[in-house]
């Protein structure tokens, strides 16, 4: 076909591009985002030093048994503790949708006592194959373990006109205690922020919080069950994790009491496990907590609950990078990137980020991004001018917001650009592991490879 033509025409253009130029890279986090930029910067030639606050590799894949008794509803800004899993997490994609282009994620029958051949595995399943990607392309010399990244600004000079540069700084800690040990400074070409948005809670605003002295916590503070055994509790949030530690609960709590927001939101997968559990009963909302430990409903029932678990999502936080207000997150929108991973500013395109979109098939859509950032940064790929860039973003912004888009949904992918959506259940139904990554990535491999 004539798109099948183009794609292939824009492979050969890359082939026959200049030299590249090679830069010195800082990624922030080696987890799937981090590990694909790492990936794609050193076969652009690029030299990469990435830094990883945790003792290993894949980020929210990497799970933390521990929790912040301190702060269990994960107020402070940065969290202490970076990890969201909880223990009984699986896949909600299949495996085949989990791996990058070139390295399928296939079942690892022969691998011993911890494999998890199933299609939708486990969270470790997934971890070790992040290890294994790490391992196969050698890219484990280029992490820094236990590494924080402290601050990151422009270093000087920092004329609009001259070639930007960053400074890092970092702070090693040790990995029991998250004590600093030692701090280093370093000057950088470029910086891709690859941290992922899945470790800052965000919090409801429910009248009566502050003043209900019951237990409260996110969900990025529930791990299992057993705590909560033979407690009434109340799940607020019926998203997919709402869902899911609601469920779970059933097994041990004496009532579990799950909050939607609104019924449109409820699955028919809900609508059966509440036909199944005589202890789960669905409420619309919640409109406050009483200081008798009452919750009270939107639908005007209330139940006198043990615990409250806000499974209420997460924020964009990035509490170390100082643009000078270039790049701020507002409701969930990182602004003003284009295609959500260049600032539309001069910042473009010395600092990028991978990883920022929701509802994505995550390792296809991160490798994307990070090939178009390293072919960027090398010369072969060359951005739109900052206004052009500028009204873009611009466009994007009011279509979104005349077709009722909430700012919360702005790097909503599969929800809110079907284009994009419909481009990778195309993919997924085709077996073929040759097709062409233009095919399957839609516009981000289409400009990754130009």
């Amino acid at each position: 076909s004539s798109s099948e033509a183009h794609s292939h025409q824009s492979v050969d253009m890359a082939t026959h591009s200049p030299q590249p130029t090679s830069k010195k890279v800082c990624i922030v986090g080696a987890g799937m985002a981090g590990l694909a930029a790492v990936r794609e910067l050193r076969r652009e030639g690029h030299a990469v030093t990435v830094l990883e606050q945790s003792h290993d590799v894949g980020g929210q894949w990497l799970y933390d048994p521990r929790t912040d008794d301190a702060d269990p509803l994960g107020a402070a800004a940065p969290v202490r503790v970076h990890s969201s899993m909880y223990d009984s997490l699986r896949l909600m994609s299949p495996r085949e949708a989990m791996g990058f282009s070139d390295f399928p994620f296939a079942s690892r029958d022969g691998a011993g006592a911890g494999c998890d051949p199933r299609r939708f595995p486990g969270h470790r399943e997934v971890y070790c194959y992040l290890k294994d990607f790490c391992d196969a392309f050698g890219l484990v010399d280029a992490i820094r373990l236990n590494t924080r990244a402290v601050r990151i600004a422009l270093a000087p000079p920092c004329d609009v006109g001259s070639s930007l540069r960053w400074q890092v700084r970092a702070v090693q800690v040790e990995p029991e205690s998250n004590k600093e040990v030692s701090y280093t400074e370093e000057v950088f070409d470029a910086v891709v922020v690859a941290t992922g948005h899945y470790s800052q809670p965000k919090l409801p605003s429910i009248d009566g919080m502050e003043q209900w002295r019951r237990t409260q916590l996110h969900s990025h503070s529930y791990r299992t069950p057993g705590p909560f055994c033979g407690e009434t509790v109340v799940v607020v949030g019926c998203g997919e994790s709402g869902t899911d530690i609601a469920v779970e609960l059933t097994g041990v709590a004496r009532e579990v009491h799950l909050a939607a927001r609104s019924m449109e939101v409820v699955s028919p997968g809900l609508s059966k496990a509440i036909a199944r559990h005589d202890n789960l009963h669905l409420h619309l909302g919640v409109e406050r907590l009483r200081e008798d430990g009452a919750v009270v409903f939107a639908d005007g029932s209330s139940a006198v609950a043990d615990t409250v678990i806000y499974c209420t999502g997460y924020s964009y936080s990035f509490p170390f990078l100082e643009t000078e207000g270039r790049v701020t997150v507002d409701d969930n929108r990182v602004d003003p990137l284009f295609e959500h991973v260049f600032p539309a500013s001069p910042l473009a395109p010395s600092l990028s980020f991978v990883g920022i979109p929701i509802r994505v098939i995550a390792p296809w859509f991160f490798e994307g991004q990070a090939r178009w950032v390293a072919r960027v940064l090398s010369g072969r790929s060359e951005l739109p001018t900052e206004a052009e860039m500028v009204r873009s973003v611009e466009a994007q912004r009011r279509a979104r917001e005349a077709a009722g888009v909430p700012n919360k949904l702005a790097h909503d992918i599969c929800g809110v650009e079907p284009h994009v959506s419909a481009c990778m259940i195309t993919a997924l139904s085709v077996n073929n592991p040759s097709i062409d990554l233009n095919y399957k990535m839609g516009y981000i491999f289409a400009r990754s490879s130009t």
